[in-house]
């Protein structure tokens, strides 16, 4: 079994977040890709297994954190694609997640490095409960006072679960200092993969951190399945028009630059794209 080292979402292996790679799993059970995932260290790892009778571009594909398998990771597939592409040339694969089939394309980029596009599962979203989101501000270090009026608190869903929170101001964002063990804590008891921190900067420019104790992580440096689901709340609370495109920052805090970008189709229900570059480090 071979593995490869992505960084997702950037064109520099300084920036972007790393990703494990397993192009071909055939045959490698779940204690081992758990064990492979710990080992790796990184925030996912993806394991791609060909699906040779539905034809060229059908695979399975699984995620593993450090510490548990997760239903669907943007990034290690945005790694993943371009990780393929540069072996077996550009084109689109048809992923099978435990969230439901995704497709990703990729295309060579005008200034050299392959790009990936991945298609998220239907999203959506929901309230959160007054008394969890007064235990996830807790847990957090926030008050509500910090909170950006223009983005109400909500979980949202593209392929796993996030809360979106918002905060008001750049500095509130910038000043990442939480509780780990009462969010793992928050986090495993209502399902949520990441949390989705933001910043508006502009209607269609975001900065964003995601806290992903679950996983054994402090923090993601780019998360495109927050991204997505972040994509579809805006459009199902109408905070967005589309089609449009967003560009959401992420990881720069961190000292690992990351650029995320969105597209919101028109169509209510529809899956929301996730694009961006990778390279192998």
């Amino acid at each position: 079994m071979q593995v490869l080292r992505y960084a997702a979402f950037t064109a520099d292996p300084v920036g972007g977040n790393p990703a494990g790679v397993v192009l071909d799993a055939t045959g490698v059970d779940d204690v081992t890709m758990q064990a492979t995932a710990a080992e790796i260290g990184y925030s996912e790892t993806a394991f791609l297994v060909p699906l040779e009778e539905q034809g060229t571009g059908a695979f399975a594909i699984r995620y593993f954190s450090p510490r548990a398998e997760v239903s669907f990771c943007g990034h290690a597939t945005i790694a993943t694609a371009v990780a393929h592409a540069e072996r077996h040339g550009v084109g689109a694969l048809r992923l099978h997640t435990q969230a439901g089939p995704v497709t990703v394309t990729t295309r060579t980029s005008e200034d050299g490095p392959v790009v990936a596009t991945l298609v998220s599962v239907a999203p959506s979203s929901v309230p959160i409960p007054d008394l969890v989101l007064a235990e996830l501000l807790a847990a957090l270090r926030w008050s509500g006072g910090e909170l950006a009026s223009t983005l109400p608190p909500r979980a949202a869903y593209a392929g796993a679960w996030h809360p979106v929170i918002a905060a008001a101001s750049r500095e509130r964002l910038a000043d990442l200092d939480y509780d780990f063990t009462a969010l793992a804590d928050l986090m495993a008891r209502e399902g949520w993969a990441t949390v989705d921190l933001v910043h508006r900067e502009s209607p269609t420019v975001y900065h964003a951190r995601n806290p992903f104790p679950p996983g054994g992580v402090v923090e993601d440096p780019a998360t495109g399945a927050a991204a997505a689901a972040f994509g579809g709340y805006l459009r199902e609370l109408g905070l967005v028009t589309p089609p449009t495109s967003l560009t959401v920052h992420q990881g720069r805090d961190m000292g690992r630059p990351s650029s995320i970008t969105v597209s919101v189709p028109e169509e209510p229900g529809s899956g929301i794209a996730v694009s961006g570059s990778a390279v192998q480090l």
